[in-house]
């Protein structure tokens, strides 16, 4: 080996000498090391020590199971402290109520069965005692199968926390069949959130409740000075129309300084609260589950929203959530109703929130008719007579016809001009039989003239029948008065009537015959043919599209109504008839249509006085050098 090999070895045993120094660890990056190894084998010890207790508990059981002993103490205390521990990673300061047993109490007056749970201390059910479903069977706006009542809150160190997750306790001494309270405990019996409801009033559906935190101030995370409230429901079917029942389904709400507001019943969608909020509502056709917020719910994070449902138990899933603020050191209590009742106008009018405006009965004008007259005249007729609905529906036909007998009145009068003025229009029309339409209206625009005879005063008084027309259309649906009321073969004017069932469903009919709505039908056929007669156009061979119209809108009339409401099909048919009669009471009675014909010609021969209007363009005319309009 020579000088050179030496030298070389000698070089790289030092470069792997230094190099084994330099990448040594420290001391720190030793114990770091010596850490892991103990972490990794004290794992494996643990984990050596849960499959020996696994298996002693595996066997323990079988032993316990041929022999009926219990488990170990040591086990079953072992499982109980594990189950506090992950209580008290997930619930903080309230980990004792983390565990319990669901228990309920039932809070009720003449009205309302309000079934409340200790967990949440939330409403679980609402039972309207007063009314049953169509097939007689209880009525719940809501069951604790298909609605969750929570409140949200944050404490330490603002960890959510949800109420539903915690079972509160029940004030035995404070509980009564009309007044629940619960509490949620703290570290001692000096710290808690109270929760209470009460049905004041033993004919009310409304009950009042609040919520407060009492000695909370180093628990509630200070910087949220707010509860959240999530309420959702699924809305059980009640009524015999499904399809009626789903369309006037879906959730109303009012802010505080604006009107009821909804969600398109037609529609699934969500909402942003923009405002502070009074009340939200999820109204069904004939009752309502409100929740009411005296001094306003918080725009903070408030939304509403409407679900498709799958389940054809149910019409929509509807839910809402809402900030509740307050103030721990000045007024930690939050009061707020809830509405569990009917939708009758008079009713929910009384608590005076507006609460009422989620009856529709019509825009505008229409609202008005119904409100102001409508309304009160159906409620005085209930309230004093005790008749039967159909009764009260046949004499509040018989007032609201009295009542537009001067429009009736001219309405006829001009269909019997009209009708005087027959033979001459026909003879215009074959005279004219070769001109052109403009011709033939400006012949007989100038025989309307000069008889005096206005073409469009008949039509007058039926525009102004329409707000009624519209506004009985809107009432009769949603008046609760109707529901599961009988009247000769309906079993219910809030629902159709049928007298035969279909082995099979039309499109746009259904599977079934509604007699009212036949007769309706039937009725406007009649009514509309005897006023083309009247009028005089039935033999009109100009108005073909109002001779097809006869037929088509009864037509038109049976597909549309026949799953409607069967007490307005029976108004359409009781006005049809008392017009009919009117009108031949009147033509007998009170109408010479020859006097009418001979005022006719004596007006044609008296020389007409021009109007300004006419002098002008006649002036305007004579300027330009045309013709002087006729």
């Amino acid at each position: 080996m020579d000088r050179n090999t030496i030298t070389g070895l000698l070089l790289i045993g030092a470069i792997l000498i230094g190099y084994s120094l330099w990448m040594q660890p420290s001391d720190a990056e030793q114990a770091e090391a010596q850490r892991i190894q103990d972490s990794i084998a004290n794992a494996q010890i643990a984990d050596e020590i849960f499959d020996e207790s696994n298996t002693a508990i595996r066997e323990d059981s079988t032993v316990a199971a041929s022999m009926g002993a219990e488990l170990d103490s040591t086990e079953v205390a072992l499982r109980d402290s594990l189950a506090q521990l992950e209580r008290k990673r997930r619930l903080g300061t309230f980990a004792n109520a983390g565990d319990g047993t669901p228990e309920y109490h039932t809070i009720e007056n003449e009205f309302v069965r309000l079934t409340l749970s200790n967990q949440g201390a939330a409403p679980v059910s609402a039972e309207l005692i007063e009314y049953v479903t169509f097939d007689s069977m209880p009525l719940y706006l809501f069951d604790k199968e298909t609605s969750n009542f929570r409140f949200n809150f944050w404490a330490n160190k603002s960890k959510e926390l949800r109420s539903d997750e915690m079972f509160f306790t029940p004030l035995v001494d404070e509980m009564s069949p009309t007044r629940a309270v619960y509490r949620l405990y703290g570290q001692s019996q000096d710290q808690f959130v109270e929760v209470v409801y009460e049905l004041p009033e033993p004919n009310s559906y409304v009950v009042d409740a609040y919520i407060q935190s009492v000695g909370m101030d180093d628990v509630l995370a200070a910087s949220e000075d707010q509860f959240e409230l999530n309420w959702s429901i699924k809305a059980p079917f009640h009524e015999r129309s499904r399809e009626q029942e789903q369309q006037k389904t879906t959730v109303y709400y009012k802010y505080m300084e604006d009107e009821a507001d909804y969600i398109s019943e037609t529609s699934y969608e969500e909402e942003q609260l923009e405002a502070s909020t009074h009340w939200v509502a999820f109204k069904q056709q004939f009752f309502s589950a409100a929740i009411i917020a005296p001094n306003g719910f918080s725009k903070q994070n408030g939304e509403v929203e409407t679900i498709e449902t799958d389940d054809l138990k149910y019409t929509k899933e509807m839910t809402a959530r809402l900030t509740m603020e307050f103030d721990n050191q000045r007024d930690p209590a939050f009061p707020f109703q809830l509405y569990l009742g009917p939708n009758h106008y008079q009713t929910l009018s009384d608590l005076d929130i507006g609460l009422e405006d989620q009856i529709d009965l019509g825009w505008a004008i229409f609202g008005w008719v119904n409100r102001w007259i409508v309304i009160p005249v159906f409620n005085t007729l209930d309230t004093y007579t005790g008749w039967n609905y159909g009764i009260i529906i046949l004499v509040l036909t018989f007032l609201i016809k009295l009542a537009l007998s001067p429009l009736t009145w001219k309405n006829y009068i001009s269909s019997a001009r009209m009708k005087a003025l027959k033979p001459e229009i026909d003879e215009i029309n074959e005279k004219m039989k070769d001109k052109d339409a403009v011709a033939k209206q400006q012949a007989t625009m100038s025989l309307y003239r000069q008889a005096g005879v206005n073409p469009m005063a008949g039509c007058i008084p039926m525009l102004l029948q329409l707000p009624i027309l519209y506004a009985m259309f809107r009432f009769f649906p949603a008046s609760i008065e109707l529901r599961q009321e009988s009247f000769l073969w309906a079993e219910d004017l809030s629902s159709y009537d049928s007298i035969l069932s279909l082995p099979f469903e039309i499109p746009f009919y259904g599977d079934h015959v509604s007699l009212f709505t036949l007769l309706m039908a039937a009725s406007t056929f009649f009514y509309s043919k005897y006023n083309m007669d009247m009028s005089g156009a039935g033999g009109n061979a100009q108005m073909p599209q109002m001779k097809m119209m006869i037929y088509l809108m009864p037509f038109m009339l049976l597909f549309f109504f026949n799953s409607y409401s069967s007490g307005l099909s029976y108004y359409y048919l009781t006005s049809n008839v008392v017009s009919i009669l009117q009108q031949l009471v009147i033509k007998r009675y009170f109408i010479d249509e020859d006097a009418i014909r001979a005022k006719i010609q004596a007006n044609k021969k008296k020389p007409k006085k021009k109007s300004n209007f006419q002098k002008r363009l006649e002036k305007i005319a004579k300027d330009r050098g045309l013709q002087n309009p006729k």
